[in-house]
C-alpha cells in the first residue's frame, strides 16, 4: 500500500499541475491529499468528461492536468478522450479505479465495467498500467507513463485496484458562493449573423487574449475570418469549449474568452458551476445563441426555454451581460474583460451560416501546439510557467 503523500509528490515530479475529476471511494485518499496539497490545483468538477476537458486546457495553457474517476466514469470520458485529446495530440494523466475487478466482489452496477475497463482503455489507444502498490515501485511506473506522455502526445492511465492508497484525512473549506450582476442591454433588435458577431468580438479583443472556440460553424467561422496562434478550435467534444477555456485561464494570466453555442452550452450545462466556482477575472464567456443546431440541418435547440443569463449567476459568474444588439455586444465585451470574472456574454444571433465554409486547413495537433506556445510565451517573448517537460509533443 502507498500513501497519498508518496503518489501526489510523483505527480507533481511529473509535471502535473492540477488534478480534476469526480469522487470515487478507492480513490478517497487521493482526492483528500489534493485538496490540500499547494503544489497541485484540485477543481471538483461535475462530470468525468468535463473533467477531461478541464485537463486538456490545463496543458493547453502550460501545465499537465490530472483526472481522477471512478471506472465508471470511462464512460462519460469517451467523447474528449476520443474526439479532443487524441485528435489534437493532448496529454494528460489519467488515475481510474477499478471497481468491478474480476475475482473481487462488488456491487452489480460495476460488473460489466469491471470486466472491460483495461479492453475499454485499449480502445480508446490510452496507454495504461496498474499503479503499483509498493513506494519504490512508483518512480519507475511514473517514468514510463512520462515516457508515453512524451512519444504519443495523448492521455496515459494508471488503473487503481481497491486498497492501493492508504487513508488520508479530508481537510476541506466550503467554497464560498459568489454573487453576480446581470445587465440586460436594451433596446431589442434585428439579431446579427454569427460572422458579424464574430467579427465584432475580434475586434474588441485585445492582441494578448487567447479564444477556444466550440465545435461545428463557430469554428469554422472563425478560422475564414482570421486564422490566429492564439485560436483553439475544437473540432470534437461538443459542449467542452468552457471547460477547455477554464484549464487554459487557471495557467495564464491571459484573457482567454471562451466562444460557446446555445446547443453546445447546453450539452454540459453543469459545466457553469464549475465556472462559476472556479473561474478568475480572466475568463470571459461568450454565448452565441441562434436557438438552433446549425452544423446539422438548423433542428431547434432548446434554448428559448433557458435564460443562460440567470443560470450563470445562479452558478456563481460574477458579470453577466444579456445582449441583442451589436452595440450592446461591444459594450458587455469591453466591461468583461475589464473584470470582475468570471463573465458571461449572451448575444442573440440569427441562424445560419455563410454557403460554402470551408474547414481550418491546419491539424487539430497544429493548432494544440501554436496556442500553448502562444499562451506560454510573454508579450516581450519570454516563456512563461516554468515546465516544458510536455510541451514539445509532436
Amino acid at each position: 500500500m502507498i500513501r497519498a503523500e508518496e503518489l501526489m509528490g510523483a505527480l507533481v515530479d511529473h509535471a502535473v499541475t492540477m488534478v480534476t475529476g469526480v469522487p470515487c471511494s478507492f480513490l478517497t485518499p487521493v482526492i483528500n491529499r489534493a485538496i490540500g496539497d499547494p503544489r497541485v490545483r484540485y477543481l471538483a468538477a461535475t462530470q468525468e468528461g468535463e473533467a477531461a476537458a478541464i485537463a486538456a486546457g490545463a496543458w493547453l495553457g502550460g501545465g499537465l492536468g490530472c483526472v481522477i474517476s471512478q471506472n465508471s466514469g470511462l464512460g462519460n470520458m469517451v467523447n474528449p478522450l476520443t474526439s479532443l485529446l487524441h485528435p489534437a495530440g493532448i496529454p494528460a494523466l489519467l488515475l481510474v479505479t477499478w471497481r468491478g475487478e474480476p475475482g473481487r466482489p462488488d456491487e452489480p452496477q460495476h460488473g460489466l465495467m469491471g470486466r472491460i475497463t483495461p479492453g475499454l482503455l485499449d480502445l480508446m489507444e490510452v496507454p495504461h498500467a496498474t499503479l503499483p502498490a509498493d513506494p519504490e515501485a512508483l518512480s519507475g511506473a511514473f517514468a514510463v507513463a512520462t515516457g508515453e506522455l512524451l512519444r504519443a502526445g495523448r492521455p496515459y492511465a494508471f488503473v487503481i485496484p481497491k486498497g492501493t492508497v492508504a487513508a488520508e484525512p479530508l481537510n476541506e473549506s466550503a467554497l464560498s458562493r459568489r454573487t453576480g450582476r446581470i445587465v440586460r442591454h436594451l433596446p431589442d433588435g434585428p439579431a446579427p449573423s454569427r460572422w458579424a458577431a464574430l467579427e465584432c468580438l475580434l475586434s474588441e479583443l485585445p492582441e494578448s487574449a487567447a479564444v477556444v472556440s466550440t465545435t461545428g460553424m463557430t469554428s469554422r467561422e472563425l478560422y475564414e475570418i482570421a486564422d490566429r496562434e492564439q485560436h483553439f478550435y475544437l473540432v470534437g467534444a461538443m459542449g467542452s469549449a468552457g471547460a477547455v477555456g477554464l484549464g487554459v485561464a487557471a495557467h495564464t494570466t491571459r484573457p482567454v474568452v471562451v466562444v460557446d453555442g446555445d446547443g453546445a452550452l447546453l450539452m454540459r450545462l453543469g459545466g457553469l458551476a464549475t465556472i462559476g466556482a472556479y473561474g478568475g477575472d480572466n475568463l470571459v464567456h461568450v454565448v452565441l445563441d441562434n436557438g438552433v443546431h446549425d452544423s446539422t440541418g438548423g433542428q431547434r435547440t432548446l434554448a428559448s426555454t433557458v435564460d443562460f443569463v440567470a443560470a450563470a449567476a445562479a452558478c456563481g459568474y460574477r458579470q453577466l451581460h444579456d445582449c441583442t444588439r451589436p452595440e450592446a455586444f461591444r459594450v458587455a465585451i469591453g466591461a468583461a474583460l475589464a473584470g470582475p470574472g468570471p463573465s458571461l456574454v449572451r448575444l442573440r444571433t440569427r441562424p445560419g451560416s455563410r454557403s460554402g465554409l470551408g474547414r481550418p486547413a491546419v491539424t487539430p495537433a497544429q493548432v494544440a501546439r501554436r496556442f500553448r506556445r502562444f499562451v506560454t510565451t510573454a508579450p516581450t517573448g519570454g516563456r512563461v510557467g516554468a515546465d516544458e517537460v510536455l510541451g514539445v509533443v509532436a
